[in-house]
């Protein structure tokens, strides 16, 4: 039995999987605001999934940060929480095994790689689109993580072909200026729309005004150069658009218009799909951290 930990926010999701990759249970529970509440949460729904189901589990735990290749520790989480702490270590002690422990973006790869929108492609690029914007990489089945363990991490690269007017960007989280995330995650799209402030941006397909074609339009063309700039490097097979704002439709529509223009090549084959398992994905993923 493998089982898998999605780590986010707002709720922690854990689902088991058997054998032949059929999903036995599957539960959320909230996640507490503090690095021990999360570790006490985590080790209580493993045992109460393998208490349930009479068997003892892999665990794979997909978190949104990454741990550092030189000292363990979490880095990178927008749960402020994580970071500096010795995730792997804590946890296996708690649930008394090996744990491992992935960026949630790469799960979400892994599992639209292995069943979902990117199964039977050699490559495939899954990004997540939401409060946040990371990406994981699946080449021939496996996830290239990096030498650094930061490999799909675009989100955090400046926008490509910046106009005039959207230099130098945002002041991100991260430090910098004018990363794809402050373009493109989805309070970003909600603020172009509707000014300062506003965080929802999943009503704006449903709406007819100016402001709202215009921000969709402008955040289609921004997405378009940024993918540009993967497709350039990794030329994947297929790239895969997860999270919150991979339900707006019209992306299919327009990401494929758009995207030649910036790609070298005199013919741009590369699907753009979305995730299969929806946010099911980085779950799923967790649990194949075991293969």
């Amino acid at each position: 039995m493998r089982i898998g930990v999605d780590l986010g926010g707002t709720k922690i999701e854990v689902v088991a999987l058997d054998a032949q990759g059929a999903q036995r249970l599957r539960r959320r529970r909230s996640t507490p605001p503090d690095y021990a509440g999360v570790i006490a949460a985590i080790a209580g729904l493993v045992a109460e999934t393998e208490a349930e189901l009479g068997a003892r589990g892999t665990v794979g735990v997909g978190i949104p940060g990454s741990l550092s290749p030189a000292t363990g520790l979490v880095r990178g989480a927008n749960s402020v929480w994580l970071n500096g702490g010795r995730l792997d270590a804590d946890l296996a002690a708690a649930l008394g095994r090996q744990v491992r422990i992935s960026n949630d973006a790469n799960c979400l790869a892994l599992s639209e790689a292995a069943d979902g929108a990117g199964a039977g492609a050699s490559s495939v690029f899954a990004v997540i689109l939401g409060t946040g914007v990371g990406a994981g990489i699946v080449i021939r089945g496996r996830l290239l993580e990096g030498f650094n363990r930061i490999g799909g991490e675009w989100g955090h690269n400046p926008l490509p072909w910046m106009t005039t007017d959207e230099f130098p960007g945002p002041a991100c989280w991260c430090g910098q200026r004018g990363c794809i995330e402050t373009f493109l995650c989805g309070p970003a799209l909600a603020a172009e729309a509707d000014g300062p402030g506003a965080r929802d941006a999943t009503v704006l397909p449903g709406r007819a005004d100016p402001a709202a074609r215009g921000a969709l339009a402008r955040h289609a063309d921004r997405l378009a150069r940024a993918l540009a700039h993967v497709v350039n490097l990794l030329d994947p097979e297929v790239v895969v658009l997860g999270g919150g704002l991979s339900n707006m439709a019209h992306l299919y529509e327009e990401l494929p218009r758009l995207l030649p223009r910036h790609v070298f090549s005199d013919v741009v084959r590369t699907r753009i799909v979305p995730a299969v398992h929806g946010d099911s994905s980085g779950v799923l993923g967790a649990a194949r951290l075991w293969g």
